[in-house]
């Protein structure tokens, strides 16, 4: 491990340097179990100043995320006109209040009285694509399919999704051009997405619906509305939250299984497997695959003194295949009895989305497989997933055309 008195990583051998590699982002689990075996914890100066703390195996990635006064997510995530995306950037005790406020809109009742839509919308997708014989998956199904339920679901104009999805982009993974920076970019659409939303806002204040957008303008928390900043941060992160992750798992899988037909073939003749499939690939493919945070107060954690102040990376990926939790970890079993995965996070921040996520996804597998059982990875295709978020752009799949 490392600690404050050793040399500054960054070398070619560096373990953590690799975690934000490409390598990592297309093969992670080798890079995660070499994190494993020589800085499971570790502390060392940032690239912006400070020290910077990284968490690697599950028991500490675990207690790092039922710990929120030690490992604090208050104001770590700002976007736009600084205002904090809510509930993910608030700490208990105010952050309860949000959770007591969104989480009945998400919860399981509410995620089966969608699933209907959502096949339907599925079937929608795929009926663009499937005569053809062909798709870029990426593009055609896993982006517009979580956008589309996310937009249904709030109650939003699905013309408007173009736009989000740009917005999207130039938040999570913005790139430089002759224009603007990166950062330029990221906050630019940040402040697009605010105004977006101030003006949906008012339009749900005068004209209420049963949507979520219009239940979130017209509720109350604590005997009181919403404030303007609550409203931008919750459906700013809403957005955030909805148009992208499934998005990114669903690749995951689509690459896992293209390259796994035994395992393809499984789900296609056997329905009742793919319940487990979805938890144990995103286990295994693990698409967020770190969260940021702050040291609240001084810590100990694996024998490494941590300070407050120190900034921290939980590795959810590297946590999810760790062999002391996760036996056979680098092998995929749809079967598996056990599995506590943090794909979602664990304690107060689990992810608000996950029933919306499971449901998504569990509609997609079986509806993508229903309708297209037999699919490849087209010729010259090369996989490349994005750090950080493992998205996987130009994911071209060949299948017999079908109806």
């Amino acid at each position: 491990m490392y600690t404050t008195d050793d040399a500054v990583p960054g070398g070619s051998d560096d373990p953590l340097f690799d975690v934000f590699s490409q390598q990592c982002a297309d093969d992670p689990h080798p890079v995660y179990h070499g994190v494993h075996e020589r800085c499971p914890v570790s502390r060392e100066p940032g690239m912006f100043g400070g020290y910077s703390v990284t968490l690697s195996r599950y028991e500490d990635v675990m207690w790092a995320l039922k710990h929120p006064e030690v490992f604090s997510s208050k104001d770590v995530v700002k976007i736009g006109n600084d205002v904090p995306l809510i509930p993910l950037s608030v700490d208990p005790p105010d952050h309860a209040k949000y959770r007591r406020l969104l989480d009945p809109q998400f919860s399981p009742k509410r995620m089966k009285d969608l699933e209907p839509e959502a096949r339907t919308l599925v079937n929608e997708i795929i009926d663009t694509f499937v005569a053809s014989g062909e798709c870029d998956f990426h593009e055609d199904f896993a982006t517009p399919l979580p956008s589309t339920i996310f937009l249904a679901l709030m109650g939003l104009p699905q013309d408007d999704l173009p736009q989000f999805l740009t917005w999207r982009d130039d938040t999570i993974r913005p790139q430089d051009d002759d224009n603007m920076t990166a950062e330029e970019k990221r906050d630019a659409a940040g402040k697009a997405i605010e105004n977006y939303f101030e003006t949906k806002i008012e339009e749900k204040r005068a004209h209420p619906d049963d949507r979520l957008l219009s239940t979130l303008v017209n509720c109350e928390i604590e005997g009181r509305p919403l404030t303007h900043d609550e409203l931008l941060g919750t459906t700013h992160l809403l957005l955030l939250g909805g148009l992208d992750t499934v998005t990114a798992t669903l690749d995951c899988m689509i690459v896992y299984l293209a390259q796994a037909p035994e395992r393809r073939r499984a789900l296609v003749n056997d329905g009742s497997l793919v319940a487990g499939a979805v938890e144990e690939l995103l286990r295994h493919q693990t698409p967020v695959m770190m969260v940021p945070r702050i040291i609240a107060r001084d810590a100990e954690v694996g024998g490494v003194q941590l300070q407050a102040g120190d900034g921290a990376i939980l590795l959810i990926g590297a946590a999810n295949c760790d062999r002391a939790e996760f036996p056979d970890a680098t092998e995929v079993r749809f079967d598996r009895e056990t599995n506590r995965h943090l794909a979602f996070g664990g304690g107060a921040h689990r992810c608000l989305g996950s029933h919306l996520a499971r449901l998504e996804l569990t509609v997609a597998l079986e509806e993508f497989h229903r309708r297209v059982p037999d699919y490849e990875l087209a010729p010259h295709t090369v996989i490349a997933f994005s750090p950080g978020i493992r998205q996987s752009e130009n994911l071209h799949l060949r299948f017999a055309a079908g109806s």
